[in-house]
C-alpha cells in the first residue's frame, strides 16, 4: 500500500475507502474518532488526505484483529496525540491478556487430563457422599451461587434437589461439569458453546470430546498472536512516517463537506 503511486499526492475520502472496502462515511468516522489525523481542507471545504492518513488507516485495520476495536482505537488516538508511551502501554496490556489466555488454556488442558470417567475432586465440605450444596461449590470455584443457577438454566449442570430441604445438590458429575465450565468461561467461551460440550462430556462419560474445542482454541490464540505481529509492523511503519518531515500545507477550513 505504501508504494502505490496513487498515494503520492492528495487523497480523497473515497480513495482511502476503496482500498479497504469501506464507505467514505466510515473514513470520516475514523477521523472523528481520532484514529486518523485531522484532514486538511481545500478552499471549498473538501477533505484532503495524504499518504500519512493512508498509513494510519492501514495501521488501525491491522491492529484490530489482534487487539480488538476498542484497544486499536486507543492505540491510534494515543499515537495521533503524540503520546507513544500510552500506545505502548495499551499494546503491552493486550500481550499480557494473550499470555493469560494461554495460561488459562493450559489450565483447562490440565483439568481435562485430571478428569477421567468417575474421577471427581475430593470435597472437604458440603453434603455426604462427595456431593456439595450450591454455596460450598460456588466458593470452591470462586464464583457466585447465582452463576451456578445461571449455568443450570443453560443446561450446563443438572443438580438434584434434596428431598428434605429442597436445596440443590451437586453430585460428582455436576462438580466435574461445573469445574470444566468455569475453566472454559475463563477462556472466553460463551455459555451457548459450553452447554453442547458439557452435554458431550456427560454422554461420553468423560472430557475426551473437548479435544477438538481445545485445538480450535489453540488455533485462535495463534491467529491472534500472529495478528499482533502484523499490527506491530504496520504501526511501526506509521510511527516512522510521522517522524519524517512533511511539506507545509494550507490552512484548515471549518466547513464540513
Amino acid at each position: 500500500m505504501r508504494k502505490n503511486p496513487q498515494t503520492a499526492g492528495r487523497l480523497r475520502p473515497v480513495d482511502l475507502a476503496r482500498r479497504h472496502g469501506l464507505s467514505t462515511q466510515a473514513v470520516r468516522n475514523y477521523e472523528a474518532a481520532g484514529i486518523l489525523p485531522a484532514a486538511r481542507r481545500t478552499a471549498h471545504g473538501y477533505r484532503t488526505y495524504s499518504p500519512l492518513h493512508a498509513d494510519a488507516l492501514g495501521s488501525f485495520l491491522a491492529l484490530v484483529p489482534g487487539h480488538g476495536h476498542a484497544t486499536a482505537t486507543g492505540i491510534m488516538r494515543a499515537v495521533n496525540r503524540d503520546e507513544p508511551a500510552e500506545a505502548f502501554r495499551l499494546i503491552d496490556e493486550s500481550h499480557a491478556q494473550l499470555l493469560e489466555d494461554r495460561r488459562t488454556l493450559d489450565a483447562v488442558e490440565r483439568a481435562l487430563r485430571d478428569l477421567r470417567p468417575g474421577a471427581v475432586p475430593a470435597p472437604d465440605d458440603g453434603t455426604a457422599h462427595g456431593a456439595l450444596f450450591v454455596g460450598p461449590l460456588a466458593g470452591r470455584l470462586g464464583i457466585r451461587p447465582a452463576t451456578l443457577r445461571k449455568w443450570e438454566r443453560a443446561g450446563i449442570v443438572s443438580p438434584r434437589r434434596d428431598p428434605r430441604t429442597g436445596y440443590r445438590v451437586y453430585d460428582a458429575a455436576d462438580i466435574r461439569d461445573a469445574a470444566l465450565a468455569h475453566q472454559l468461561r475463563r477462556g472466553g467461551y460463551r455459555l451457548e458453546r459450553i452447554a453442547p460440550l458439557i452435554s458431550q462430556v456427560r454422554a461420553a462419560g468423560g472430557p475426551e470430546p473437548l479435544a477438538a474445542a481445545l485445538d480450535d482454541w489453540h488455533a485462535r490464540l495463534a491467529v491472534r498472536g500472529r495478528a499482533m505481529l502484523t499490527g506491530a509492523a504496520e504501526l511501526d511503519a506509521y510511527l516512522r512516517a510521522r517522524e519524517r518531515p512533511v511539506r507545509a500545507r494550507g490552512p484548515h477550513r471549518p466547513q464540513d463537506t
